[in-house]
């Protein structure tokens, strides 16, 4: 008998006897390209791993004084220049257009009667308020709207006929139902507030992906816990979102409401002195209260709303680094 092998890409083996010949190959896969293949694929997924990661880089206080503080700065200043140069222009009677520094005269003058804290006071801690009510019943509301179906079939419609609707149309049936009160200006704002925030809440449960949902059933959360534990927390960016707009609805409702509604009993809010100044032909202070509702607003937004936005983002990945 003689045997012969080979060992390149395969091996093949010769028997002869009685003028017999069978010939057998076996594959042998080359230990070098292995090995190679290995390691493509470590560094595959070492580079999927570096595109998930989380960037947690902390922005220096001087990329932050020019980022997010200097723009603000120079917008307002170029507004203010453009306002300026129209004045001084004469494009309008000065009655209708006053200068930049009465404006700033009438703020002086609130500020040294102890006025304008009262009065920015007033607004918000009824804004605030109000849109903690408007919080605690739209959130139940839209997750019942978002999980019942038959109820989104007869409320999905009505509450988005609710968002649309002008606030201002609100203010003088409340005031027939319930008078010139705080009552009166709190149903407003419930009644702008609450479908931004049930409807924000509905997108994001709408955008949850079915298998969290069926991985809690797994794991025996139903009912309640699994709205807690699964539902809320994976529909909160669509919520952040629904409660940023409802804070807005809230506020415009609130300014509508004060504009309208004039009683001694409801105090001195933002709304309310820009309609004293109106009535009073003082431009000056017109512009003032338009300005001091835009600040406020803004104010509450970034100091309460932007921060919670990008805390949810971060943890979800989101943004690419630490703001």
């Amino acid at each position: 008998m003689a045997r012969v092998k080979t060992t390149r890409g395969a091996a093949a083996e010769r028997d002869t006897d009685g003028g017999t010949e069978s010939v057998r190959e076996e594959a042998a896969a080359p230990t070098g390209e292995g090995e190679s293949a290995a390691g493509d694929l470590a560094g595959l997924e070492a580079g999927l791993d570096a595109l998930d990661a989380v960037q947690t880089k902390r922005v220096s206080p001087a990329e932050v004084l020019v980022q997010k503080v200097l723009p603000p700065i120079v917008a307002v200043a170029v507004v203010l220049a453009l306002w300026k140069v129209l004045v001084l222009a004469k494009v309008t009677d000065d009655y209708k257009l006053p200068d930049p520094g009465l404006v700033w005269d009438a703020l002086r003058r609130l500020w040294l009667q102890g006025e304008l804290l009262d009065i920015i006071w007033t607004s918000v801690s009824r804004g605030l308020f109000g849109f903690l009510i408007a919080l605690v019943i739209a959130t139940p509301l839209g997750l019942v709207v978002a999980r019942v179906r038959f109820i989104r079939a007869g409320l999905g419609p009505i509450l988005s006929g609710l968002q649309s609707l002008p606030s201002v149309a609100w203010v003088p049936p409340a005031v027939i139902w319930l008078g010139l009160n705080d009552q009166m200006m709190y149903t407003v704002i419930l009644l702008g507030a609450v479908p931004s925030i049930a409807n924000g809440l509905v997108a994001g449960i709408d955008q949850v992906p079915p298998l969290f949902l069926r991985a809690g059933r797994t794991l025996g959360a139903r009912g309640l816990v699994s709205a807690r534990h699964i539902l809320l927390p994976a529909a909160l960016p669509g919520y952040v979102a629904g409660l940023k707009q409802g804070w807005a609805f809230s506020w415009r409702s609130l300014m509508a409401a004060e504009i309208i509604a004039k009683s001694p009993d409801l105090g001195l809010g933002l709304g309310q002195y820009l309609e004293n100044q109106r009535n009073n032909s003082d431009m000056a202070g017109v512009l003032l209260g338009i300005l001091l509702i835009l600040v406020v607003g803004i104010a509450i937004e970034l100091l309460i709303f932007a921060p919670i936005e990008r805390r949810v983002l971060r943890s979800r990945g989101l943004l690419a680094s630490a703001r």
